[in-house]
């Protein structure tokens, strides 16, 4: 009797010592498993926290201009889905409603103002959207080293690259690695970015929506810039037939 007691008192020793190495084994696995985290944050533009962005949610305080291409749908309503231009006068023209003045509205409280109309006497809790495909009055700058810098307008959803791509694409002398982003919110406070469009052109960051009175800054590289005004780069541009690359 006492044996068997001996003997199922040394099983319950050997299941316990197997329990805790199976738990000594698991723990060193929770550092791991946190490092994709770590990793992404180190992948984001400085100046933004991990998971934040310049947000598209700007877009929304965007005040429809003269000019200003905009689609207008309605759910369901296929004969009143349409593009339509502000005129000169701020207005817009739409069928079942006429004229209304959108100039200095947003493009939520132009739906607001649409579904107003339209729920007077023709529909019944219309839902209306309203895209602004192309915003003429909105304008952005880009400076530093591009080949052609200056102000444009912003046409439909441009994003950095492409406003990069408006100005003729980087300079001999651009450094990638440094091109800030400022943006001055509603509130009036300002905000600067720093972007790395290598990252941004492979997917490690992502490509931030440009919205109105933007501002885009491309660094030179001080490298190149060196090697440009020293006496070693005027020997490089006699003897070597691509010296006028660091031009």
């Amino acid at each position: 009797m006492a044996a068997t007691h001996f003997f199922r008192f040394s099983l319950t020793l050997v299941g316990l010592a197997a329990l805790t190495s199976l738990a000594s084994a698991q723990a060193p696995s929770s550092p791991a498993a946190s490092a994709p985290t770590v990793a992404a944050s180190q992948n984001m533009p400085k100046g933004i926290l991990p998971g934040s962005r310049p947000s598209t949610e700007d877009e929304l305080d965007y005040k429809i201009g003269s000019q200003d291409l905009l689609e207008v749908s309605v759910y369901g309503q296929a004969d009143f889905t349409r593009a339509v231009r502000v005129n000169s006068r701020g207005k817009v023209s739409l069928p079942m409603i006429g004229q209304l003045d959108a100039l200095g509205l947003t493009a939520l409280q132009l739906e607001r103002l649409i579904a107003d109309r339209l729920s007077e006497t023709l529909l019944q809790n219309p839902q209306v959207t309203v895209f602004v495909k192309e915003a003429i009055s909105a304008r952005f700058t880009i400076e530093g080293a591009v080949s052609r810098p200056g102000v444009f307008p912003i046409t439909g959803r441009l994003t950095l690259l492409r406003a990069i791509a408006l100005a003729g694409g980087q300079g001999a002398m651009a450094d990638l690695s440094d091109v800030k982003l400022f943006r001055v919110k509603p509130t009036g406070d300002s905000e600067t970015f720093t972007y790395d469009m290598d990252k941004i052109r492979v997917g490690d960051q992502p490509d931030p929506f440009i919205v109105n009175d933007d501002v885009i800054v491309i660094a030179r590289s001080k490298t190149r810039a060196a090697i440009k005004d020293s006496l070693f780069g005027d020997i490089i541009g006699i003897f070597n037939p691509f010296g006028a690359l660091l031009k």
